[in-house]
């Protein structure tokens, strides 16, 4: 079976989350700076609404509130301090989104009762659907954190399997795949090795090389977010801790 592995490299599929397209967002007259908005929107609103939910708003005003928020970063140029402060995407958003609804709300609301803006459109009965399936009454800020690490998780997986659909692997993900989930000793190679059409030794290997691959994107996922990579070590930590007791990925 052949795979991504450092030896015969995938194409490296980045996507739209790196603090790069905070500055190419800052940059109102660019025509990379509306795809860069929707680009932050797309990988990263869920935990924030999961965040105004959890603060206790009813559904359809936490709709309102996210998708306002995020149109407002152009338009009040938040992001240009989110340039400056060269810290953590993750701190910035959660920040920005606390002074928008201790500050801009209500008024926000009203001019969009006026006439207003176009709105950033969500899938709001998946985010509904998604908050409701998780059973962890946890306080606003923790559930904000889990929800963002869990979103890396996605990412992680998304670029995972769309490096093995480059290379026509599919099948041999879909295969796989079980084995990020379940802890080293808990492996069934015997049925991962059947899946494959592999011996057992060579699903080894396949199941090292994807958990090796998965750590290796999972780390670039949050490197992204941050503007000095020396931050790194320590957002893994908050990230590890945000996840604890999980069913997620060894990383």
């Amino acid at each position: 079976m052949s795979h991504p592995t450092s030896s015969s490299p995938a194409p490296r599929l980045f996507p739209p989350t790196r603090w790069s397209l905070v500055l190419a967002a800052t940059r109102k007259d660019a025509p990379e700076s509306a795809a860069a908005l929707e680009a932050i929107c797309r990988a990263y609103w869920y935990p924030l609404y999961a965040y105004v939910r959890r603060c206790g708003q009813p559904p359809h005003d936490a709709q309102d509130l996210t998708q306002e928020f995020f149109c407002r970063l152009l338009e009040k140029r938040w992001l240009d301090s989110a340039a400056r402060e060269k810290g953590r995407l993750r701190t910035f958003l959660i920040v920005s989104l606390k002074y928008f609804m201790n500050k801009e709300w209500r008024r926000a609301a009203a001019q969009r009762r006026g006439g207003g803006h176009a709105q950033v459109s969500f899938d709001t009965e998946f985010a509904e659907s998604r908050y409701a399936s998780d059973p962890a009454a946890l306080p606003a800020d923790q559930t904000f954190d889990k929800q963002w690490a869990l979103t890396l998780l996605d990412l992680t997986v998304n670029r995972l399997r769309a490096e093995f659909a480059a290379a026509g692997k599919s099948g041999d993900f879909e295969a796989l795949k079980g084995a990020l989930m379940a802890a080293h000793g808990a492996i069934d190679y015997a049925a991962v090795s059947v899946r494959l059409g592999l011996n057992e030794g060579a699903a080894r290997v396949a199941v090292h090389r994807l958990r090796k691959r998965f750590r290796e994107i999972y780390r670039e996922e949050i490197s992204q977010t941050l503007s000095d990579p020396a931050d790194l070590a320590g957002e893994l930590r908050h990230l590890a801790a945000a996840l604890a007791g999980e069913n997620a990925p060894a990383v």
